[in-house]
């Protein structure tokens, strides 16, 4: 008997000693449970003493990792090798993760800090009635440009970045979307157009640009843009923000033909393994206060209006980074154009870029 008890024995410690090691791979593989919340987001995208403050607050214990495009994100989400509790993509991909069944719906009764949205940036049409998403930073593409380099030059129009005073002194980002929709709406087209014509035209129209453009870049165009090794970008105004700071003599604006409105946004994928934490995590961060912290961070224009309360006016009554309702009128959301139509934008840039050589 006194055998048959040492050996239960052994058996309860090494089935212990057993299961402590799985609960150590999972965490190391990235597997979440109920003490973990794996995050998944853009690089610096976030001010991480809030994650300090959420698990301090709840007891769970964050694993934050980043990507750098909206595709890896939810290639990485369709693998489901790592159990995401949170990701942050952009509208358009949202709508292509609905359609491949890759989100959660939300549960709204558990987020009562999504009262503090400002309904302007809600129910919009990539995810109507916030099913899927709630807002969690948005902005424009605009121009940054040096007037201090450029004497009596200012950009009210996409055109004027085709004066040929620019030569070379122009960074493009590298995303299609970006650079053919500038294209399109400086002809007056949708930034989701379609059709070809259209599109072979803004393709043409481009390829004039060639000699006014000092490089096609990431995000060193913040880098070029503070050390005045560029007079002109184009960019996302968040990250015109940032290079503000840093350069005062700068200036940015959304020409008037109109531009891109863009939002990312919190959802929760298939591969969340905590739900319950996923859910705190997102009302954390609309808590007002806590997307102030965030806001001031990043430097992105936030969707949350009681946030607004808490952040300087110099930046909340700045307009260049949260536009005047007529201006926003003019601005468009990124449609999920499809597989073929998303391809036949990418070998439109990639031909521009060909070009360039």
């Amino acid at each position: 008997m006194k055998k048959l008890m040492t050996a239960f024995i052994a058996i309860i410690i090494v089935s212990a000693a057993l299961i402590v090691t799985i609960n150590q791979l999972n965490s190391a593989q990235g597997y979440a449970g109920a003490d973990t919340l794996t995050v998944y987001n853009w690089g610096d995208y976030i001010d991480m003493e809030l994650i300090d403050q959420f698990e301090e607050e709840t007891g769970i214990t964050v694993i934050y990792e980043t990507f750098d495009s909206n595709e890896a994100m939810m290639t990485k989400v369709q693998q489901g090798g790592t159990t995401y509790d949170i990701a942050v993509p952009s509208e358009y991909m949202i709508e292509k993760m609905k359609e491949e069944n890759l989100l959660i719906p939300l549960d709204h009764a558990k987020l009562p800090n999504l009262k503090y949205i400002d309904t302007r940036f809600m129910d919009l049409p990539f995810d109507e009635g916030n099913h899927y998403s709630v807002p969690y930073f948005w902005g424009t593409v605009g121009i940054l440009y040096h007037p201090e380099m450029l004497p009596g030059k200012d950009f009210t129009s996409w055109d004027d970045l085709w004066d040929p005073e620019l030569e070379n002194e122009i960074l493009l980002v590298d995303g299609a979307r970006e650079v053919i929709g500038m294209g399109l709406n400086s002809l007056g087209y949708s930034l989701n157009d379609k059709d070809k014509t259209h599109l072979q035209e803004a393709l043409d129209k481009l390829n004039k640009l060639t000699p006014n453009i000092k490089a096609i870049v990431g995000d060193e165009n913040k880098l070029l843009m503070a050390n005045e090794e560029a007079a002109v970008a184009l960019t996302w105004s968040g990250d015109a923000r940032d290079v503000m700071w840093e350069n005062e003599a700068l200036e940015y604006v959304v020409p008037e033909e109109g531009s891109n409105l863009w939002f990312d946004n919190m959802v929760i994928p298939k591969t969340a393994d905590n739900i319950e934490g996923a859910h705190a995590f997102i009302n954390f961060m609309l808590d007002p206060e806590v997307a102030a912290q965030n806001t001031e961070y990043v430097s992105y224009s936030t969707p949350n209006k009681e946030a607004l309360e808490y952040l300087p006016a110099e930046i909340v009554e700045d307009e260049r980074f949260y536009p005047s309702p007529e201006l926003t009128a003019r601005l468009e959301v990124y449609e999920n154009l499809g597989k073929e139509m998303l391809g036949y934008y990418n070998e439109l840039f990639l031909a521009f870029k060909m070009h360039r050589k």
